[in-house]
């Protein structure tokens, strides 16, 4: 089967048939033969990414007039979806450049967008998304970080960590506070003077992702550094907080059915007492409880990406209950994989052992499930006290 050339959105029908052959032929030629080497020898696969950027998969919900394949958040899950089945570091790749290409799409001037998303949707340009502190992790309220007023721009100070991207991005996407309460977003040229990447981080999985630290020391960023409104940091992060969740979602849920691929053929062709291990019940009915599972997740972030394309209230609640959901339901899956394949999914090598330590990360990043469960609670609460009117909103 010919690989189709670019994502083509006018062919794209309420299924994302098109977006996801495209994705599943990409991965099954470029991903999946790569993955153990990228996860054994963390490399960042610059050539993948570049091969990405051709065939339109960065800015998928970005209007096409900025260069994105202006389609919908429906796509842009499944996308996710698709990536990660292949590997779990791609499809986070796919996830940063989303974010920060919406910033700019919605928030960047016209000069803006040429310098840094043009060249970021092809490929050309990396970027980094700073906003995790030592102090301010979920609570982004926490920023410590501060951008000054100065003649003629402006002055930067402050540390950043666990910064996706910071060992080899070109700029990141700055939160810095810029008053007493005031929160904005910065664009900053990463060889600029004062500009220091502080370490690479060893992670357990998702090994290719790049992840360190940035350190900003007295910076000086011209006045066009300011991306948007100034002190309107918090409501332009927060406004791709829910894009950012469902993405993870997406991402869960590719390392689910990775995994359940995985152990369904291992439950195959693996035979005990005369027998493959899947016809046992105690194989079987975790593997069919995992799959029940995988589902349901899908159907639920479908339901919120849909949501989120129409713009509804309740979207965000929505997107916090997917994310929660598929990511859990990733950790549990990939403990099934590796419980199938026996002592041989303990070993480094095996794609289960992978899939595993590549799954525990889901529960984390773009909130913790504490933090999902949270906006949870409140949206529940809020509903309530709305009265009749709103009921059954935070769903």
């Amino acid at each position: 089967m010919p690989l189709p050339s670019t994502v083509d959105c006018s062919a794209v029908g309420d299924g994302s048939a098109a977006i996801r052959e495209l994705v599943a032929t990409f991965v099954a030629r470029e991903v999946t033969p790569v993955a153990a080497a990228l996860d054994a020898e963390p490399e960042f696969p610059a050539d993948l990414y570049r091969s990405m950027a051709a065939l339109n998969l960065f800015g998928i919900t970005v209007p096409e007039r900025y260069g994105g394949a202006g389609a919908r958040a429906l796509d842009y899950l499944h996308v996710m979806e698709g990536l990660s089945f292949g590997y779990a570091s791609v499809a986070d790749q796919c996830g940063l450049v989303e974010l920060v290409s919406c910033l700019l799409a919605g928030y960047g001037t016209d000069a803006q967008r040429d310098r840094y998303l043009t060249p970021l949707l092809a490929a050309r340009r990396l970027c980094a998304y700073a906003l995790t502190e030592p102090q301010a992790g979920s609570d982004l309220r926490g920023i410590a970080s501060r951008a000054d007023r100065v003649d003629g721009g402006w002055r930067l100070s402050g540390e950043k960590v666990f910064i996706h991207n910071a060992p080899v991005a070109d700029f990141a996407v700055v939160l810095a506070r810029t008053g007493e309460r005031d929160l904005s977003v910065f664009l900053v040229d990463l060889d600029r003077p004062g500009v220091s990447r502080t370490y690479k981080e060893r992670k357990m999985g998702q090994r290719a992702s790049q992840v360190g630290g940035l350190r900003f020391d007295a910076v000086a960023l011209p006045d066009d550094a300011l991306l948007g409104e100034a002190g309107a940091g918090l409501r332009y992060m927060t406004g791709v907080l829910a894009k950012g969740r469902l993405g993870i979602a997406g991402l869960s849920l590719g390392i689910s059915r990775a995994a359940l691929t995985a152990a369904t053929a291992q439950a195959e062709v693996r035979v005990t007492f005369g027998r493959p291990i899947g016809a046992n019940q105690a194989v079987a009915f975790p593997l069919a409880d995992a799959y029940t599972g995988y589902r349901a997740g899908l159907l639920l972030a479908e339901d919120a990406a849909r949501l989120l394309d129409a713009g509804a209230p309740q979207a965000g609640t929505a997107c916090a209950m997917a994310k929660l959901f598929a990511s859990e339901g990733a950790v549990r899956h990939a403990s099934t994989a590796v419980q199938v394949f026996g002592g041989a999914g303990y070993i480094e090598g095996c794609v289960a052992e992978r899939l595993y330590r590549d799954a525990r990360i889901t529960t984390l990043y773009e909130g913790t499930s504490e933090i999902q469960r949270l906006i949870i609670a409140r949206s529940i609460v809020d509903s309530r006290r709305a009265g009749p009117a709103r009921s059954g909103g935070a769903a």
